[in-house]
């Protein structure tokens, strides 16, 4: 797959297919989106919020959410707002995300499944909780409003950035604001 993908680089190039697409790499509506990887939303999310190439910074992880205060998720926000100018935030998850309802013990499974040995489970475990690390949310609305809560009280956060948190249909691309 990937020496296909190299193939049809190779020809976008050649034929200047990028020239759409350039920007100066400055989010033009000073928007950071925080949103899940889920392929469904791949042109979805863009389309569905009205968004072009140059619009938004948009941050894509595993079910949309932060697991911890320092992360890199965190991290892309930090410089979105000290060194592109963003103002405003939304956190974007989705309905029938997979990261609702993971659990650690799937994954481990599925690791030990694959040939990760225990020796190499038991030293992952040194550096993280790994029920923490690989479980998922059971309530979208909920995980909204703490991965929002998270970023707006965030020391490093300045007060007037704004951080709204919505549901987007993965179907429609329908928007719902989870208050």
């Amino acid at each position: 797959m990937i020496s296909e993908i190299l193939q049809n680089n190779q020809r976008f190039v050649a034929e200047k297919g990028y020239k759409p697409y350039e920007t100066s790499g400055q989010p033009d509506m000073k928007l950071a989106i925080v949103s899940c990887m889920d392929t469904r939303l791949t042109e979805l999310l863009p389309r569905a919020l009205g968004l072009k190439n140059g619009d938004a910074k948009i941050i894509k992880v595993a079910g949309g959410t932060l697991l911890t205060p320092y992360d890199s998720v965190m991290r892309s926000l930090l410089v979105a707002i000290y060194e592109l100018d963003c103002e405003e935030i939304m956190v974007i998850h989705h309905s029938g995300c997979g990261a609702c309802d993971m659990h650690a013990s799937h994954f481990l499974q599925l690791m030990r499944e694959r040939g990760i040995s225990e020796e190499d489970i038991r030293e992952a475990e040194k550096h993280v909780d790994l029920n923490k690390y690989l479980d998922g949310f059971h309530d979208t609305p909920r995980s909204v409003r703490r991965t929002v809560d998270a970023i707006r009280q965030h020391p490093l956060v300045p007060k007037d950035v704004t951080v709204r948190g919505f549901i987007i249909d993965s179907r429609t691309g329908e928007l719902e604001e989870v208050r």
